[in-house]
């Protein structure tokens, strides 16, 4: 299989089990997201924006609806008065580490068939591609004391 159709093919692997995921805690996969950004820190709405590849418009209706079910809440930025900061709520926070570890065990398995050096090889492999294209932080990475960090 050449690099293009293995790329394009394991992407909709990737979202299949982030969809999946989503569902088995309520959530869209569009909200999922959201509050795997967010588990890093609060965000600005046009560096929520950004990383989520959203227009203004399509973005607040996601943080709309999702305050709505008390996942996430609007609060004042301390650097502009006329801005605001989305942030996880405790609820949502409680919802996104368990919905972030079901996420990893759901993708961890699609490598499943690979030994531990081919493992390695193929993530500095897609690491090198997600830090050349400067992709953002949509998801963390668990460090060896299984703690949140974000992602280069």
């Amino acid at each position: 299989m050449g690099l293009v159709p293995a790329l394009v093919r394991s992407t909709f692997l990737v979202n299949t089990a982030y969809a999946e995921s989503s569902r088995e805690f309520g959530l869209t996969p569009q909200q999922g997201q959201l509050l795997c950004v967010l588990m890093a820190r609060p965000y600005g709405m046009r560096e929520l924006g950004s990383a989520l590849g959203l227009a203004k418009s399509s973005l607040t209706g996601l943080v709309d609806r999702t305050e709505r079910n008390g996942l996430v809440r609007r609060q004042p930025d301390p650097r502009d008065s006329r801005a605001v900061r989305v942030a996880l709520t405790a609820r949502g926070s409680d919802l996104v580490e368990r919905f972030y570890a079901e996420t990893c065990r759901r993708v961890e398995r699609l490598s499943s068939g690979l030994s531990p050096a081919e493992r390695g090889v193929l993530a500095g492999l897609l690491g090198r591609i997600v830090l050349d294209n400067k992709a953002p932080v949509v998801f963390l990475e668990l460090d060896e004391d299984r703690s949140t960090t974000p992602a280069p």
